[in-house]
């Protein structure tokens, strides 16, 4: 009896725990989009207040129509879809070579190549700008992509190994007396097995390439061509800062990502319990 009541006693606990940290988590964006939705004067006169005393849209409105941020949205999106694309392809391949195909140099090389991530980024900006000024991709997004595959590819070859080891290889030898080829087994047995997987690795490339900041700053000077991040941030660098402008940006920012993350977090959530098998 005592150890049931210790038990229930401890669940609620540990709910109580998690509902209070969630809170603190979830605040900060529900306060971005609260005062998103808020006037100029309201946002003046009490910063602080929660609920909007009259909802307005003049906010949103005036960030996608006068400072055209939708261009600036259609500039991530465009980079960071190309990146999580080509860097799967690649990775996925290389990854599922590393595993069947030279498994003892590909321990070696998998650690190698995330060691790149032990680097800090602004002692790679110096390097990037130089080549990229000298094969002419400064100030294009084509330069941005191939900057952001140069250290989203290592790292995914080094997530997908993982997964990759999971897949068993009785599976493929099967395929193999049925007929199929290498590219058959790899394209229509391996790759859906591994599906929550490379779903995982390609929201994380998204995610770093929609949020990076660095390089896209350095490389990039036109306003047509200016990513979310910096769009941001020039937002708070002018001479009288907008806190409307800001929340509403933050908002058209944020918010999509963050519904998409809940939408398919159960898939991310089962591929990386999958690599984490190994």
């Amino acid at each position: 009896m005592m150890g049931k009541l210790k038990s229930k006693l401890g669940n609620g606990i540990c709910h109580i725990y998690l509902i209070v940290l969630s809170v603190i988590a979830f605040f900060p964006l529900l306060w971005v989009l609260l005062s998103s939705v808020k006037s100029a004067g309201e946002l003046s006169a009490n910063p602080t207040s929660i609920l909007p005393k009259k909802f307005t849209l003049e906010n949103f409105t005036h960030v996608i129509n006068d400072l055209n941020f939708i261009e600036n949205i259609s500039n991530s999106l465009w980079i960071a879809i190309l990146v999580t694309i080509i860097a799967i392809v690649i990775s996925s391949m290389a990854a599922y070579g590393i595993v069947r195909f030279f498994p003892k140099l590909g321990n070696i090389m998998s650690k190698a190549l995330v060691t790149m991530y032990l680097f800090p980024p602004i002692l790679l900006a110096i390097p990037y700008s130089l080549v990229m000024a000298k094969i002419g991709l400064t100030n294009t997004r084509i330069g941005l992509v191939i900057v952001y595959l140069s250290f989203s590819v290592p790292y995914a070859v080094w997530m997908l190994v993982g997964f990759f080891k999971t897949v068993p290889v009785g599976i493929e030898e099967a395929a193999r007396v049925d007929g199929a080829n290498k590219v058959q087994v790899f394209v229509r047995i391996v790759l859906p097995l591994v599906l929550p997987g490379i779903v995982a690795t390609a929201i994380y490339t998204f995610i770093n390439a929609w949020n990076e900041f660095l390089y896209a700053l350095i490389l990039i000077n036109s306003q047509e061509l200016m990513t979310v991040s910096v769009k941001l941030r020039s937002l708070q660098g002018a001479e009288i800062l907008n806190w409307g402008d800001m929340m509403a940006a933050s908002t058209l920012v944020v918010v999509p990502s963050v519904i998409f993350f809940m939408i398919i977090q159960n898939k991310i959530a089962g591929g990386m319990s999958d690599g984490a098998v190994k």
